[in-house]
């Protein structure tokens, strides 16, 4: 007989709630388009689980998310039907029991009772006893046995897609922007440090917080670029810190604050008063640059086109700045009326799949072109709101090409603005590329792979 889910049968263990909070996350992954790193914090806060409990649901469900791919290549090797025809709850399920069995230090047995145990009381117990059934299967082999038996016969950018769970066209712009082929242990280190968990990174904005108030948090260290960033080492919860819950600082890798630092400091010709952020949401980047724009006497405009997005922008900035609500193709200033603008362009974020893992499974090849023709009237926008001798920072939150130097190349053709330098704007950071524009790699740098280039108007 088969049981309801939701339901476990009288006499048997309920599922342990971190798995349970794993499994409603990546349902919601799956099912509804939800965001991990939006969704895991209410869930967390919901089910009412702290401390080691916490971490725990939290690498359940991001590793499996970000090992995604390669547990679907072991589960098609152990179902007798395509995965596209298992329904997506078991799936769930399956993909949290290989994560367990292959990834981490759980014993097999306890692995696999574990993960029917949470079947049973989410799908039923019908389909728990096919999830027993495939597990024992996935459990014959350890990772390192499965990835040897699935590299056999695949190319060697179809294996380093499979060994460390990217996509293979996310693997081919990788080495397109590196300008590395399969043979690289580049391209091999950059796929394997997004499959890293990010250490937490707090910013100290300025005029409200200092450095030094963060650096007195237990396993707090100073970071190695930003002169505002300080890593909690030990990965506590910066909920808890109280400037950050103060707003005096706030959770920001290390990469959005050189984009950040380096719009503030890129040179430009004359006054230097007026500042914009075309696309600030959700502030993160709008609030350290109003603090730095307050530290000269000059004045930010951030713009979000999302309202529920600009609210998040008046919070961050906290009246420092003045927000607007407009697309920024057709913002609501004068032409030539800002001296310095940063535009940090909608993108793939294929530059942040350590803090967003399921993004390299929802993004396609086929959403590249309107997100770049976004980007192109984007940074034609900001240039033609920039006035002669300001300049324009251009970022994305990713490494593919379409999105970073062609847009730049088709701003060029414009004829109106110069490209400069921009990595002197990056305080020393080595590594960043040829210039004159900057790649930053988790790999290289530990930051997220943000692209910025500076134009300045003629």
């Amino acid at each position: 007989m088969s049981g309801n889910p939701g339901q476990p049968r009288r006499g048997r263990p309920r599922p342990d709630e971190p798995r349970l909070v794993a499994y409603a996350l990546l349902r919601a992954v799956a099912v509804e388009d939800a965001y991990a790193n939006l969704a895991l914090p209410a869930l967390l806060r919901e089910r009412g689980l702290y401390g080691r409990d916490a971490a725990f649901a939290t690498e359940l469900a991001y590793g499996t998310l970000r090992g995604q791919g390669t547990y679907d290549a072991v589960l098609a090797a152990c179902v007798d039907r395509p995965l596209a025809e298992v329904d997506v709850p078991v799936l769930v399920v399956l993909r949290l029991g290989v994560h367990q069995l292959l990834a981490l230090r759980v014993p097999t047995h306890a692995a696999v009772s574990a993960t029917v145990e949470l079947a049973r009381a989410v799908v039923g117990e019908g389909r728990a006893r096919f999830v027993n059934a495939v597990l024992r299967r996935v459990a014959e082999h350890d990772q390192a046995e499965w990835l040897d038996l699935l590299s056999r016969d695949r190319d060697a950018l179809d294996t380093l897609a499979l060994r460390h769970a990217h996509p293979r066209w996310v693997v081919e712009e990788i080495a397109r922007a590196l300008g590395v082929d399969a043979s690289d242990p580049e391209l091999a280190a950059a796929l394997a440090a997004d499959d890293v968990r990010p250490p937490v990174t707090l910013v100290a904005r300025p005029g409200r917080g200092a450095v030094e108030e963060l650096l007195d948090v237990d396993g707090a260290r100073a970071a190695g670029w930003s002169p505002y960033a300080v890593v909690l080492a030990s990965g506590g919860d910066p909920a808890l810190v109280p400037a950050v819950r103060a707003g005096r600082a706030a959770v920001q890798d290390e990469g959005s604050q050189l984009v950040a630092i380096a719009a503030a400091a890129v040179p430009l010709e004359g006054a230097d008063r007026r500042w914009l952020d075309l696309c600030a949401g959700p502030g993160g980047k709008a609030a350290l640059l109003a603090g730095l724009a307050g530290e000269r006497g000059a004045r930010l405009t951030a713009n979000e086109v999302q309202p529920h997005r600009a609210e998040l922008v008046r919070r961050a900035v906290a009246g420092r700045a003045e927000v607007t609500v407009a697309d920024g193709r057709a913002g609501p200033w004068d032409p030539a009326s800002f001296d310095r603008v940063l535009v940090d362009a909608p993108c793939t974020g294929l530059g942040a799949l350590r803090r967003r893992p399921e993004v390299r499974w929802r993004r396609r090849p086929e959403d590249v072109p309107a997100l770049a023709a976004l980007q192109r009237d984007l940074l034609a926008a900001a240039v033609d709101a920039v006035r002669p001798g300001g300049v324009v920072v251009y970022a994305t939150c990713s490494p593919v090409l379409a999105e970073t130097r062609e847009v730049v190349a088709d701003a060029l053709r414009r004829g109106d603005v110069e490209e400069l330098d921009v990595r002197p704007a990056l305080r020393g950071v080595p590594d960043v590329g040829d210039g004159p524009d900057a790649q930053l790699w988790p790999h290289r740098h530990g930051t997220d792979a943000m692209y910025l280039a500076a134009l300045r108007r003629r």
